[in-house]
């Protein structure tokens, strides 16, 4: 009998330490080490896309570059394209140079005159013409030279005048970079019956040339009581940091376009020319035209710049919604071959 409870005993225990040992086995230890499986994160994946994306190189003027409208674009076409956007702004003349010397994927600029050029010398492709504002003519809240709503030409007669008479307080900043802006100012002076380069340059200490992005000569006027030619988006931009007021605002000769071309040059890879396509039609899509009409909005009451999609100024022809397809200039040869 007590070899039966012993034995008892003995298996009872035996299963105790079994048991045990089994919820030892399937139970984690508080000090064991979590083992998280490896994940790639939204994050990391747009760091790796980013590290292996293609590169793009677009060469503006410094107008949409001060606005921040290229960062709030280039945001946006790098969340749904596996490209990386690298944005250089100068002056339209020095932005021509560097995409004509090979340096550019895309131009993208406002100067009408200029830019055809570039493209007769057959330098691009698929040039398309998206929004425009208006220059202005901005200076000191008194107006010293009294030239409040005057037409641009006549603005311009009054300031020479004034200024090489010596009246008080009376000088012009230009941006004397043949920026957009710049030639801008030099068909007002045309305009105006005057010969730019014998008349206006070097005519007295009441012209300077700044040399200059649109938003430091903006500066520079502002330090100095000046007046100066500006576009509207970069004034609303700056004008917080100014002792400036637009003083004259209407005038065809003020209407300021913006467009965009890829670069072509015969050793350009056709992938980087089709990628660069795909750039334009972006810009010209409907929706980012919205987006570009609502630029500004919220910050300044008014978007810094209106959409070819909102209604083409009077007196322009303009292409906005021919989709961006060439990958070679459209020469006379090339029209008689087909």
């Amino acid at each position: 009998m007590k070899r039966n409870v012993h034995y008892s005993i003995l298996v009872l225990a035996v299963l105790l330490i079994c048991g045990a040992l089994i919820a030892g086995c399937t139970t984690p230890s508080t000090g064991a080490t979590n083992v998280t499986p490896s994940v790639t994160t939204s994050a990391t994946a747009t760091t790796t896309a980013n590290t292996t994306a293609d590169k793009l190189l677009i060469a503006t003027t410094t107008s949409l570059y001060d606005t921040k409208l290229l960062d709030y674009l280039e945001t946006d076409y790098e969340q749904t394209h596996n490209v990386n956007l690298l944005i250089t702004s100068q002056g339209t003349g020095k932005a021509i140079e560097l995409a004509k010397s090979g340096n550019a994927d895309i131009l993208l600029v406002h100067s009408p005159s200029q830019e055809k050029a570039f493209m007769d010398a057959g330098y691009g492709l698929n040039r398309r013409s998206f929004a425009y504002n208006y220059f202005i003519i901005v200076g000191p809240k008194d107006d010293p030279a009294g030239i409040k709503n005057m037409t641009p030409e006549n603005a311009f007669k009054t300031i020479m005048a004034q200024g090489r008479n010596g009246t008080a307080n009376v000088s012009f900043v230009s941006r004397g970079d043949a920026s957009g802006t710049h030639s801008a100012e030099q068909t007002i002076w045309k305009n105006a019956k005057y010969n730019y380069t014998v008349d206006v340059r070097n005519s007295g200490k009441w012209y300077v040339e700044a040399g200059k992005g649109m938003g430091e000569t903006l500066q520079m006027a502002s330090e100095k009581g000046a007046y100066t030619l500006t576009d509207e988006g970069t004034f609303l931009a700056y004008a917080g940091k100014l002792n400036l007021v637009p003083v004259v605002s209407e005038g065809s000769s003020l209407l300021n376009v913006y467009s965009v071309m890829t670069v072509y040059n015969d050793k350009q890879p056709i992938g980087k020319i089709q990628q660069s396509n795909e750039f334009i039609n972006y810009l010209i899509s409907p929706s980012t035209l919205e987006k570009i009409g609502n630029f500004g909005k919220e910050k300044y009451g008014k978007g810094l710049f209106t959409p070819m999609s909102a209604g083409i100024p009077k007196g322009i022809t303009v292409d906005f919604t021919t989709p961006a397809t060439d990958i070679k200039p459209v020469t006379t040869a090339n029209v008689t071959a087909k």
